[in-house]
């Protein structure tokens, strides 16, 4: 079946609430292989929450996410976040060199990660001579590249990124846009990424999810999205 026909993640309903409060509310979109989603909205709208649900960080109060068509609920946990891997708005790496960072997810499978293929990630993401680096002096651009080395060296089906550059400065925030929109691109990823900037959003993805107080307002081509503001 050709690239952007297979329904690889679909929401059905999903719902998610906290404190007597609904924050995801009866949200149902199919996520063909090879989309790449922008989720965007006012703050509160649930953007951050939606992404948790996809990966069961958080759990649906109601509805449920399937996986190929399989209810992710029948998939450990483990198994369910190495294919839908997530970057975090903070990279929040783990104490020890980079290639410690790398290895751990593969490690918690009882897999090594060589390191040839720990060159080539930090290589994809510019990094090239970092494996011994102690993380905790790398700038926040580099911590970011990192972060998204150390997600990819699970495998992911799927990059979920909530807010993957709101913490960067100008220049840092448009070398990992390009990055991200590059690693997407080569290795046929499906990706949702949660953005408050629509301009971010145009210049990154081709689809987009509009929330608005947990509630799906719109999702479809990018461009209908901008022209309906």
């Amino acid at each position: 079946m050709a690239r952007g026909t297979i329904p690889i993640l679909r929401m059905e309903n999903l719902c998610y609430e906290a404190g007597g409060k609904a924050i995801v509310h009866d949200v149902s979109v199919t996520v063909r292989r090879g989309d790449y989603f922008a989720v965007v909205g006012p703050s509160g709208a649930g953007k951050s929450t939606l992404l948790r649900l996809l990966n069961r960080l958080d759990e649906p109060s109601r509805g449920t996410v399937y996986l190929e068509e399989r209810d992710y609920r029948q998939l450990p946990p483990a198994e369910l976040r190495r294919r839908v891997g997530m970057v975090m708005q903070a990279a929040n790496l783990f104490p020890g060199t980079v290639t410690d960072n790398l290895r751990f997810g593969p490690q918690q499978r009882g897999e090594q990660v060589s390191r040839e293929t720990i060159a080539g990630l930090l290589e994809r993401v510019g990094l090239s001579g970092y494996e011994e680096r102690d993380v905790s002096n790398l700038s926040g651009g580099e911590a970011q590249r990192v972060s998204l080395a150390r997600t990819l060296a699970n495998t992911p089906e799927i990059l979920l990124l909530d807010e993957p550059t709101s913490a960067l400065d100008h220049a840092a925030q448009r070398d990992v846009e390009e990055l991200i929109c590059s690693i997407v691109c080569e290795q046929e990823l499906t990706a949702l990424m949660v953005t408050h900037d629509m301009e971010q959003a145009a210049r990154m993805v081709g689809q987009v999810i509009v929330l608005e107080k947990g509630r799906l307002v719109r999702s479809g081509p990018i461009e209908e999205a901008l022209h309906a503001e």
